[in-house]
């Protein structure tokens, strides 16, 4: 199935943006590989009669992320965990920023999209490109690594570094043009 001419909008209504990291360091078994939900974003994909006019955009509210939950861990995350590491994000992550990608071009494939383009963080523009696949169904799947200190991020770090988050987080849009 091919993703019908036209404009589609996804966000918090018919999909999820997600952000899954995980832990290194020799306290990691402490710590929680997290799932977080973005709250507030919106993208834009436009499909046109020529695939080469096909664009692709998101914005999304750094301030926004929410965590769904944590996997591992020497106890599990209570509220209170959740909100200080949200706050953690907001504050010494993303410096209260927001997301922005721009397409640089949209190529059909045979699953889907092949989508390149510009990824905005903490004001720093980096290349990254992604398949965006789409089901029989409607439903649409993309995921891309993005590497934190390549954005100038400064990657959470406790226990005087004995924890640390992964650079490397997975970014998971899902959701349906249907």
């Amino acid at each position: 199935m091919a993703i019908p001419a036209g404009t589609h909008k996804l966000g918090p209504d018919n999909a999820t943006l997600s952000v899954k990291t995980g832990r290194t360091g020799p306290a990691a078994p402490a710590g929680h590989n997290l799932v977080i939900h973005v709250t507030a974003w919106e993208a834009t994909l436009v499909i046109g009669a020529d695939p080469a006019d096909s664009t692709m955009t998101l914005t999304a509210d750094g301030g926004s992320l929410q965590v769904q939950s944590g996997e591992g861990g020497a106890k599990g995350l209570s509220d209170k965990d959740k909100k200080n590491i949200e706050g953690s994000i907001d504050k010494d992550v993303l410096k209260k920023g927001s997301v922005e990608f721009a397409s640089t071009s949209v190529t059909p494939t045979d699953g889907g999209l092949a989508v390149t383009g510009d990824l905005t963080l903490n004001g720093k523009p980096k290349p990254i490109s992604f398949e965006l696949t789409l089901g029989d169904d409607g439903t649409l799947s993309a995921s891309a690594p993005v590497t934190q200190t390549d954005h100038g991020m400064k990657v959470f770090s406790a226990m005087f570094g004995a924890l640390k988050v992964t650079d490397e987080v997975e970014v998971v849009i899902e959701g349906s043009v249907a």
